[in-house]
């Protein structure tokens, strides 16, 4: 059980970061020195990541209904 919380927050975090990508690619978050402030690039980057992210989530928590005592 504590696996899947696990993986669940990590896939969340992951999701977190993505967004937060995405916005300093659009301009709207971080300072405009940053590398990825307005960046089109981050802005994909941003969303590959948010993907991912909403996978590991999604699996982990299809993990731990099929599995409940691991």
């Amino acid at each position: 059980m504590k696996t899947g919380f696990v993986a669940i927050g990590i896939g969340t975090v992951v999701i977190i970061f993505g967004v937060i990508f995405m916005l300093q690619g659009e301009s709207i978050v971080g300072p405009s020195t940053s590398f990825m402030y307005s960046n089109p690039q981050w802005i994909t980057n941003g969303q590959l990541i948010v993907l991912g992210g909403i996978i590991i989530f999604v699996s982990s928590i299809l993990i731990s209904l099929r599995h409940p005592k691991s």
